[in-house]
């Protein structure tokens, strides 16, 4: 098979307000990574402007070049001429996943990722038989001896992403209804995420106890699945389709929702984009994809917007730091705050995270100094190109101890992940677990 030397489905005239300035070069993650024009969405442009006209014809090599996106986004904040990068790596990724484009081994990997992340219970039982290595002794020593690397380096990434397992990583422990602490102002659902249930549950489990402390009923229904973001971001259109249709169906089924919450910003990303996904779907689907998408907002995004309690805000306590001494105003807790991509890029979110953390009793924050670029984790990125991600982590983690920070604060499972492999040391938390801490016992360390 021939690959297509066109690529359908790109916006119309979506390149051409690219003027090549070079303004998108400094905070391209895949560009700082590699060093070459062809890895920077100037060079990707360039690329697809000369496969429409005919002048390149889209194999494997140039196929690879749009394989090292990370799909961050940070180039459509950079850009002063309006390019919407974004659309054009979405409108390309699906043509990517053409089987003579990539190896059989990138495709089996492809394969096996989609086929398990997506899919908690998959996740679940390959885990399980984990439980008595991940995060004990027997891994750092099996770490420190690089036996690691025997498996390769993408089975060796994913074991260095492997946290501690805890028994809530193995069931979905919320009751489907927490209902709120005094007068109800809001029924909310929640979006627990495929992988974020399974190796950080305790940020459900925070998001619930702090959205219930201000008011707030959370609706968790039952049986829910993936949202479909692990593929969206890789063009697998037909799969993300049907998590989507999947998950819509249990939404629907618990009744009305002031909003349906999410707290990982690369679900939330996708779950925004479901009118679109689903617009040509069955009118009665595709309405409910538009009013699903119209209600889904991340949950720092809705605290902001409606505001913490008095009740909440005066249960809030100082921190502890790691010496065991609480904050105060003489020595206040520091903490960075990590953008994640689809959360900053993709939803424009920057300030509800800062000011919701900043209500928190004596803390201080700090900005990394290139706290626009992705950290290397960027959905499956560093399962699949796990040279570039470690060496996008190792600089994310530089920058972030460089604030002098006791607490790295992320909210995107990837992210977290990602920075605990490079942070070791310093704890990796979500805004909601620190606000729960401060609300409930103090500690957040």
């Amino acid at each position: 098979m021939t690959a297509p030397t066109t690529l359908p489905g790109l916006p119309p005239g979506g390149t051409d307000p690219c003027v090549h300035c070079g303004f998108c070069l400094p905070s391209c993650a895949s560009y700082l990574a590699l060093g070459s024009e062809m890895d920077s969405p100037r060079g990707r442009i360039h690329a697809l402007k000369a496969i429409e006209a005919g002048e390149l014809t889209l194999d494997a090599t140039v196929a690879g070049h749009f394989d090292s996106c990370l799909g961050c986004l940070a180039c459509v904040s950079a850009c002063p001429s309006g390019v919407r990068y974004d659309q054009l790596i979405e409108a390309t990724r699906p043509r990517l996943n053409a089987p003579e484009l990539r190896s059989p081994a990138q495709q089996l990997w492809r394969r096996l990722l989609f086929g398990l992340l997506p899919y908690p219970a998959r996740l679940r039982a390959l885990l399980r038989p984990l439980r008595s290595y991940a995060g004990t002794p027997l891994q750092a020593l099996v770490r420190g001896m690089g036996l690691t690397k025997v498996l390769g380096p993408q089975l060796a990434a994913m074991e260095q992403l492997l946290p501690p397992l805890s028994p809530d990583s193995f069931s979905d422990r919320l009751p489907q209804v927490i209902p709120a602490v005094g007068e109800r102002r809001y029924r909310v659902g929640l979006l627990l995420g495929c992988v974020q249930r399974v190796f950080d549950p305790a940020v459900n489990a925070a998001t619930a106890q702090v959205l219930a402390a201000n008011g707030i009923e959370v609706v968790v229904p039952t049986d829910q699945g993936c949202c479909g973001a692990v593929t969206h971001h890789q063009g697998e259109e037909a799969q993300t389709r049907a998590l989507a249709q999947a998950l819509i169906h249990r939404f629907n089924g618990v009744g009305p929702l002031d909003a349906v919450l999410v707290s990982a910003s690369g679900c939330g990303h996708s779950l925004k984009a479901y009118g679109r996904l689903l617009a040509d779907a069955a009118p009665e689907l595709a309405a409910a994809a538009a009013e699903l998408a119209d209600k889904a907002v991340d949950v720092q995004e809705f605290l902001a917007r409606v505001g913490l309690t008095t009740a909440f805000q005066a249960g809030l306590k100082p921190l502890t730091h790691p010496d065991g001494c609480p904050a105060s105003a003489d020595r206040p807790l520091t903490l960075a705050y990590h953008d994640a991509c689809h959360m900053l890029h993709g939803q424009g979110i920057s300030a509800a995270p800062r000011q919701l953390l900043q209500a928190i009793p004596h803390v201080r924050l700090r900005e990394p100094l290139e706290q626009g670029v992705c950290c290397g984790s960027a959905g499956i990125y560093n399962l699949v190109q796990p040279t570039e991600a470690e060496l996008l982590g190792a600089r994310k983690a530089d920058d972030l101890r460089g604030t002098g920070a006791q607490i790295a604060v992320s909210a995107n499972i990837g992210c977290s992940l990602q920075l605990r492999r490079h942070l070791a040391g310093l704890p990796v938390q979500h805004p909601m677990q620190v606000l729960a801490r401060s609300f409930g016992a103090g500690q957040a360390t």
